[in-house]
């Protein structure tokens, strides 16, 4: 056995490395840029699929033992940002300053959405968070809106173990 293989330390998979790359996949289905008018940049992209990963990890949060599954899922967005920020070429001294931004920025739409979700105002959390508050045309809105709300709901009728293995309403 090389020496090397001795120190080389392979990171555990995630328990939600599955459902992490349905989100992504999610993410990045046409309908949200074209019908929803989501800026197809780096930035609308980011945008989007922490869209649909707050919607996932809300519903994580729905149940008791939704903790540990939320921090995986988490740890794997975290793992994909670095991955993709290195990949864009920033090295090592700045991609923690950014992975810090990028969860920061993920866990203000998680309040924003959760309350826009219960309160009524998710139009404007979407507008605010989504599009960075510039607001598309009314109906690219409402697209956006109606799809991530029937995703929402969707998603209480998926058993952990299921969302687990991938399966995304």
């Amino acid at each position: 056995m090389p020496l090397s293989r001795l120190f080389r330390r392979e990171p555990p998979p995630r328990i939600a490395a599955t459902l992490y790359n349905a989100v992504v996949a999610r993410g990045r289905q046409p309908h949200w840029y074209l019908a929803g008018a989501v800026p197809d940049t780096l930035d609308g992209r980011f945008d989007m699929i922490a869209a649909v990963l707050a919607m996932v990890m809300l519903r994580l949060e729905r149940e008791g033992a939704g903790a540990v599954p939320a921090a995986s899922l988490a740890e794997c967005f975290v793992d994909d940002m670095d991955g993709q920020l290195r990949q864009i070429g920033f090295g090592d001294m700045v991609v923690g300053k950014h992975i810090g931004r990028m969860m920061a920025a993920l866990g203000g739409r998680l309040g924003a959405y959760r309350d826009g979700l219960a309160d009524g105002t998710f139009e404007a959390a979407l507008v605010r968070n989504l599009y960075r508050g510039d607001a598309p045309a009314p109906d690219a809105l409402t697209h956006v809106a109606t799809e991530l709300r029937a995703f929402r709901a969707a998603l209480d009728g998926v058993a952990i173990d299921d969302l687990l293995a991938g399966t995304l309403p």
